[in-house]
């Protein structure tokens, strides 16, 4: 099972930018399809961005499009959101997730390994 750890999160003024790293454990990292996710305090978490096994589908939670950016080496193993142009009512928790098909899903239970989740707060 792949394990992920998430990085990059921090405090940033509103119409900043934030890169969050998810790296991944295991030798077959490249077969997963992986997804980006948030969860504000009191909310249930989200879907916020989604890429295919090899990078070539991405999907975007319509909050977020035009403003962030999934991608992913699987020669290093990591996934990557570039996030700019931050809200306030971006500040939440951010997750990775792998679902072992390959591709990426909006529901949370087509994951099956989360990462621990990184901090992002957005002042006004």
């Amino acid at each position: 099972q792949v394990q992920l750890v998430e990085s990059g999160g921090g405090l940033v003024q509103a119409g900043g930018s934030l890169r969050l790293s998810c790296a991944a454990s295991g030798r077959t990292f490249s077969k997963y399809g992986m997804g980006w996710f948030h969860q504000a305090p009191g909310k249930e978490r989200e879907f916020v961005a989604g890429i295919t096994w090899n990078g070539g589908d991405t999907d975007y939670a319509d909050s977020v499009k035009g403003r962030v950016t999934i991608s992913r080496d699987n020669v290093k193993n990591m996934v990557y959101l570039q996030m700019s142009s931050l809200k306030p009512e971006d500040t939440a928790v951010y997750y990775c997730a792998a679902a072992p098909s390959g591709g990426y899903y909006y529901q949370l239970s087509l994951y099956y390994s989360w990462g621990q989740g990184t901090q992002v707060t957005v002042s006004s």
